[in-house]
């Protein structure tokens, strides 16, 4: 087994929270026996604690070079055919499509910045997956030549780039204003006529 490239377990925050959620549930539900509304209070801690406990039992994710490892299972990178984002990035919640539409959904509870790294991770090594919707190499802003639906290059030819791939025609700009250039003009008949300038004498 190769080792692990990275490796991402809850953040020590999320034991906290759950800790607090446990706690206020506690109160109150103890608080509801004098109070009966506080049971709504007592419901939603409760219900908070469920969440969390929830993402502080996901397995462990691994990023290894040939393969993801979630816990004790192990998913090749050439099996994921989409990777969709949702709209949990800390606490990390990711759709993997996989090979034969079977579907698996990654929740890693960590902080913005593993989480992030997580992603990364996941959308670098997905290369056969689509990422929201789009090609890894044009989601990745990676080159690529794009040649004619339904029209192979020729043996020993290297495909010629499409138009919208071809460099853009070189512009040249002047170096000099027109007027600049009619006094350089000016100056240079001078020259010829009398063999040297003197701005004073022409002007006497």
């Amino acid at each position: 087994m190769s080792r692990p490239v990275a490796r991402y377990r809850p953040s020590r925050r999320y034991f906290v929270f759950a800790l607090l959620a446990i706690c206020g549930t506690a109160f109150s539900a103890w608080t509801a026996l004098h109070w009966p509304s506080t049971w709504i209070a007592a419901a939603l801690f409760g219900a908070t604690v469920a969440a969390l406990i929830t993402l502080l039992c996901q397995p462990t994710v691994e990023i290894h070079e040939g393969h993801l490892q979630l816990g004790r299972r192990v998913i090749f990178w050439r099996e994921i055919r989409r990777l969709d984002q949702t709209g949990w990035i800390a606490p990390l919640a990711v759709n993997l499509t996989l090979a034969n539409d079977r579907r698996v959904r990654l929740l890693y509870a960590g902080d913005l910045d593993s989480s992030t790294s997580l992603l990364r991770y996941l959308r670098r090594y997905s290369r056969n997956a689509l990422l929201d919707g789009i090609p890894y190499r044009q989601a990745w802003g990676e080159p690529g030549q794009t040649l004619e639906a339904g029209k192979a290059p020729e043996p020993g030819k290297t495909p010629e780039p499409s138009a919208e791939h071809q460099a853009p025609p070189a512009v040249h700009r002047p170096l000099l204003r027109p007027e600049e250039e009619e006094e350089i003009e000016r100056m240079f008949q001078r020259l010829k006529s009398v063999g040297r300038l003197d701005q004073r004498g022409s002007d006497e």
